[in-house]
């Protein structure tokens, strides 16, 4: 038969099952064809010889029949096919024998499929909506969008940084136009039509974005969900603001012209589907607060019944009067607003002192309302916001971790094949999908995150195991590439010397680290001091030390550690200012710089308190709660933006200042008579006003702190009326005894978690324990044998020598290591580690989804992920009960 005939058809499942009255000769074991392609050999159309045994190539599957078998040409005449595609079937026969068979042989099987055959499911389409699948569920993402390939691609492009990073900027220019918009500083203010335009540009990429939005999410669940009208009613709102103020300033200009929508602006930080954390944030406590009504109630009520006692008790006494000559309780409001004060211990205790001075025995009054209102109901207040805030998080967690689980679910159902009955993918289908999903990954990493999800060892993953591929991406490993420093590229021979081999175990050894610690903390007490001599001397030992690291880790792992960065920019800072100002001739302020800098460097001694046990939970609590705290920083800066604007509005240019010696009667008491001789203008408070934003939110910070915030707010009622305190009012229950409760429930919970976190978590453990099984930590020796399910060569060309891993390896995650943070002890010791290796990463700071996530991980069933039917359709305002 020649070359150019059509070789018959058979169907092959497998070369084991080949009948002999069909075949003639004797078949060996297959040998799969590399993945690039046949050898130079095969490509000259010449059959290979190995050991006397000639290869017969046979093309990859043409057709695939419904009962899943492979239909394949084979040359009957025992000649190589004039090509020979990749993804060939190698077939061993002896020297001299042939196979040959008939059309009208039987049926024989095939163990494997070929990578085309497992990969012929799965079109680019299907890759990149699994792809953005597992992303979504990586980032948290919760929105349900059209899949066909045109709708998937814009969400792709939806979610583009610069898109995000676009929206953020405009957001941004949109806030910060209350500096340049009446009511503002004179010098500041900008006519009223360029802010406007500002604001046209800002607001027409909103509606961009929210057109995008809506134009490739499913209609009926774009506008029911309430994000989506927030923005829309906002801008609109915005608009119909914009046309009546212009309207309002071109006809009556002299009437205060109002922007009334300006306070809505920071809530498109929370309603924007990119301020993801902030709208969580503020969703638990917009359910938090009808669950705490009931105490706040009563506590309401303790304050108006105990203000009625005090009428009762302190009013008719003429002879009682604050030391200001202000009467005493003789008003039924203002007696309530003192009262209010007194919870917040603000005005005590001055306002017991003219009662107590009357008679001892009213100090019982007094004492019995702070009992009753500051310890029992404050702390009932603390006791219910943390309980139902909790509550209110399990449940938001309990939803995000099932949208993580629906959304691998579906990549799952993309990708999947089906063997004997079972859905799995595939290492091949792995590696294609992985390779999106983590570009930046080498090929030997992706497939170690298969052998660890892949629990039961069996070559593929199971549709349990996938769902936990979010949790386990979020586990900080890092692949080890680079072994030499820069220096041992370059100038092996004295690096390897011996005199560089001592510099560098000196360096690396932990007492090296100790003396510097030391040293840090005799700087201390030399600058506490004021030892100015010292500071040179100090200052050439830093710069010793910085340099022996860069020269033994190599400025490349060097500038990878934020100690050694902190380090670097203070003591080169200081060389540089001490050089410059020597200079100059300025020697007082040369020391003064210095001292500054040197003592920046102190707080390196908060690394000693991280290594003691004692100490670590408190910091490891302050580590993971930072995150966090800028979700809250941004839940507090929505409020204050709210309150800065309509203070601004109602006392802007009220009270001024113009310093404390004034010889201009208008500039006196803050340039304005009606604060003469408060308190107010005696603390010399009249910087504290609303007369720009940023004044404006450093005064509401103040009045967050509570002390003195009577005084401050006073000073606003003087020069308005009594109605002003329940602007403050309503800004101390919304700021202080809400949101800063709800934050510190949520350190309360960081705190317990940190506690109940000493070790590892699970998905950490399971890493550092397949690290160690395959020997490919730093420190350890590979394994002679790998797992059975990874037959492959991770690791080339490595000697294999005692397996015994060594005790301190740096994947271990001991009460050693953990005590050991180290800007020396972090950084591996890479110049003698050949082949792979990986580096798992010590605890870190958490972002905040792992950090929630972690809260609640184990009351969430791990098989559980969700009614998916009645996912939509069920109210969103789920309480515990609901849920359990």
């Amino acid at each position: 038969m020649s070359a150019t005939d059509d070789p018959p058809v058979i169907v092959i499942n497998s070369v084991d099952d080949i009948p002999a009255d069909n075949v003639n000769g004797n078949l060996s074991d297959s040998k799969p064809s590399t993945e690039d392609g046949a050898d130079d050999d095969e490509h000259r159309g010449l059959p290979n010889q190995t050991n006397n045994v000639n290869i017969l190539k046979l093309p990859a599957p043409t057709k695939t029949n419904h009962d899943g078998q492979k239909r394949v040409k084979i040359n009957t005449d025992n000649q190589i096919a004039p090509t020979d595609p990749p993804g060939m079937v190698t077939v061993k026969m002896d020297n001299g024998n042939s196979l040959e068979t008939s059309n009208d042989s039987p049926q024989v099987r095939k163990r494997h499929t070929s990578k085309e055959e497992e990969m012929r499911h799965l079109t680019a389409d299907h890759l990149i909506l699994a792809e953005t699948l597992i992303k979504d569920a990586e980032s948290g993402r919760n929105f349900t969008y059209k899949t066909d390939p045109k709708y998937v691609k814009h969400y792709i492009i939806y979610h583009r940084w610069y898109f995000r990073w676009g929206l953020y900027f405009c957001i941004f220019i949109n806030l910060s136009l209350a500096l340049f918009e009446s009511p503002t500083r004179k010098e500041w203010e900008a006519p009223y039509w360029a802010t406007m335009l500002v604001e046209v540009f800002c607001l027409l990429l909103f509606i961009a974005r929210v057109v995008h939005c809506a134009y490739f999410t499913i209609s009926t669940i774009f506008w029911r969900d309430t994000k989506n009208i927030m923005v829309i009613g906002i801008i609109v709102l915005t608009i119909l603001d914009m046309i009546t103020y212009g309207l309002w300033t071109k006809f009556a200009p002299d009437t205060h012209p109002v922007r009334w929508s300006r306070p809505l602006r920071s809530l498109l930080i929370i309603n924007f589907s990119d301020g993801r954390q902030i709208r969580r944030a503020f969703r638990n406590i917009r359910r938090t607060v009808p669950e705490i009504v009931n105490v706040l109630i009563l506590f309401m009520m303790s304050v108006l019944l105990f203000a009625l006692l005090g009428l009762k008790l302190f009013g008719r006494r003429k002879s009682l009067k604050y030391p200001d000559g202000h009467s005493y309780f003789k008003n039924y409001f203002d007696s309530i607003w003192d009262l209010y004060v007194l919870v917040t211990t603000a005005n005590n205790p001055d306002v017991m002192m003219p009662a107590y001075d009357e008679s001892m025995w009213f100090a019982i009054y007094f004492g019995v309302y702070l009992i009753i209102c500051l310890y029992v109901f404050m702390s009932i207040v603390l006791a219910a916001i943390y309980n139902n805030y909790r509550n209110n998080l399990k449940n938001e967690i309990r939803d995000a971790v099932f949208n993580k689980r629906r959304k691998l679910r579906q990549a799952f159902n993309i990708l999947k094949i089906t063997r004997d009955g079972v859905d799995i993918i595939t290492k091949r289908i792995w590696n294609e999908i992985m390779s999106r999903v983590l570009p930046n990954k080498s090929i030997n990493q992706i497939e170690l995150l298969m052998t660890i999800l892949d629990k039961d060892a069996v070559g593929h993953i199971k549709k349990s195991d996938f769902l936990n591929l979010v949790n386990l991406l979020q586990v900080p490993l890092t692949e080890v590439h680079e072994r030499l420093t820069y220096l041992e590229k370059k100038f092996p021979d004295y690096y390897n010397s011996k005199a560089s081999h001592v510099i560098r175990v000196i360096v690396r050894h932990r007492f090296f680290r100790f003396f510097f610690d030391f040293m840090i903390f005799l700087n201390a007490w030399f600058i506490g001091f004021d030892i100015d001599e010292s500071d040179w001397f100090f200052l050439s030992i830093f710069m010793g030390e910085i340099l022996l690291k860069l020269y033994v880790f190599g400025p490349k792992e060097f500038f990878r550690r934020l100690w050694n960065i902190f380090d670097f920019l203070v003591i080169f800072g200081a060389v540089i200012a001490t050089a410059v100002e020597s200079g100059d001739g300025e020697r007082g302020e040369e020391l003064s710089t210095l001292d500054l800098l040197l003592v920046l460097r102190v707080m390196r001694l908060i690394k000693i308190f991280v290594s003691i046990k004692r100490f670590r939970v408190i910091i490891m609590t302050i580590m993971n709660i930072g995150p966090s705290m800028a979700t809250y920083g941004g839940v507090i800066f929505v409020l204050y933006y709210m309150f800065a604007i309509v203070g601004m509005e109602i006392f802007h240019g009220l009270i001024t200042y113009h310093g404390y010696n004034e010889t201009n009667i208008y500039d006196k008491f803050c340039g304005n008579p009606a604060l003469k001789n408060t308190a107010f203008y005696r603390n010399h408070y009249c910087h504290n006003n609303f007369n720009d934003i940023l004044k404006s939110f450093v005064l509401l910070f103040e009045l967050t702190v509570v002390n003195q915030w009577h005084v401050l707010s006073s000073g606003f009622v003087f020069v308005t009326n009594k109605g002003a305190r329940v602007f403050f009012i309503l800004f101390h229950i919304c700021c202080v005894v809400i949101v800063l409760n709800i934050f510190v429930a949520f350190i309360l919970e960081a705190f317990i978690l940190e506690y109940s976190l000493q070790k590892a978590g699970k998905f950490e453990s399971a890493v550092e324990s397949k690290i160690k099984e395959l020997g490919l930590g730093i420190g350890q020796v590979r394994k002679d044998k790998a797992p059975a399910i990874d037959e492959m060569e991770l690791v080339a060309n490595e000697e294999e020598v005692d397996r015994t891993p060594p005790v301190n390896i740096n994947v271990t995650n001991n009460e050693e290591e953990g005590d050991s943070d180290s800007d020396t002890d972090s950084i591996p010791d890479l110049t003698k580690e050949k082949g792979l290796k990986f580096h798992l990463k010590k605890r870190s700071r958490k972002k905040v989804e792992v950090l929630l996530q972690q809260m609640f991980e184990g009351e969430i069933n791990p098989d559980d992920d969700g009614d998916e039917m009645g996912y939509y359709s069920r109210t969103r305002a789920l309480t515990l009960d609901a849920v359990t």
